[in-house]
């Protein structure tokens, strides 16, 4: 394959079990992703061109709550503290991250393997959006062919040298989110909801499944908590009172933010500006990460 060639995702996305397993007959969709059945680490390999230091997923119980916009921030944040970041947007259905970017495909790869996007702050990313023919083509694929593609991305990306990786999952708790925690050492998780009465449920969803696949989480970030009226100056609970911090306490949890409802900040996603974006509110989460990065 030549340098910069455009990249053909399509030919290792047929479903067949690349190690053509007895157990499943090379029909993935039988043994769950080559799992074959047995216990014990299924982590795979970084790519072998790259390094990362903190890999963390962005997860949320239900779709809607700005999951997208919680993970570009993190990574627009931390680049700013000069850390060297990346996303990769495991929301294969639903990928937003290139949009707010303003990053357009097609993906290119040269003879060590995929190359990732670059944003013009130099932010390394990867969608599914960068491989498809159109961007608003649908992603009409099955479940398991949809997770190998999101494990395919942490071992095919020539990612380079990262402080950081943020990966942008799919809501809920289906097969991506399963796979990508099975098949990638993610350091923990930050689990973004919103103020509304069901959060508690979606709250423990999250947390469920980080239990069950030994995954730390970080913390809670709460996003539109509240819109700040430019006229008189007072707090408006739109999508009422929160109660986020008495469900944080009972999963002895730590709340590391609490997010506004900002329309600048909703333009420059839908703009592809997001780097331009000064969002005050936003600091205690990147001091967070900041003071994660000082311990041993």
């Amino acid at each position: 394959m030549s340098e910069n060639e455009n990249y053909d995702y399509e030919h290792d996305h047929d479903g067949d079990c690349d190690d053509g397993c007895e157990g499943c007959g090379s029909d993935c969709d039988s043994c769950g992703g080559c799992s074959h059945g047995e216990p014990g680490d299924m982590h795979v390999p970084f790519n072998a061109y790259s390094s990362v230091r903190h890999v963390i997923g962005i997860v949320s119980g239900k779709g809607g709550v700005g999951k997208s916009l919680v993970t570009s921030m993190l990574a627009v944040s931390m680049s700013r503290q000069g850390f060297k970041t990346a996303i990769m947007d495991a929301d294969m259905t639903g990928p937003s991250i290139p949009m707010c970017f303003g990053v357009k495909g097609p993906a290119m790869s040269n003879e060590y393997g995929i190359l990732p996007a670059e944003t013009k702050t130099g932010i390394k990313l990867t969608s599914i959006n960068l491989f498809l023919e159109n961007e608003t083509d649908p992603v009409v694929w099955r479940g398991v062919v949809i997770g190998n593609t999101a494990k395919q991305f942490w071992t095919d990306i020539l990612w380079g040298d990262l402080d950081y990786m943020f990966i942008d999952m799919p809501p809920g708790t289906g097969d991506v989110p399963l796979t990508v925690f099975q098949s990638v050492q993610v350091d923990g998780i930050i689990v973004v909801t919103s103020p509304q009465e069901l959060v508690s449920m979606i709250v423990h969803k999250a947390v469920k499944m980080a239990e069950m696949m030994n995954i730390p989480v970080l913390g809670i970030v709460e996003n539109m908590s509240y819109f700040t009226c430019d006229e008189c100056g007072k707090r408006h609970s739109i999508f009422g009172e929160s109660s986020i911090d008495s469900v944080a306490e009972e999963h002895g949890l730590k709340v590391i933010g609490k997010l506004p409802i900002r329309p600048d900040v909703t333009k420059a996603c839908d703009s592809g500006t997001i780097e331009d974006i000064q969002f005050e509110e936003f600091s205690p989460i990147a001091d967070f990460l900041v003071d994660l990065d000082k311990k041993p």
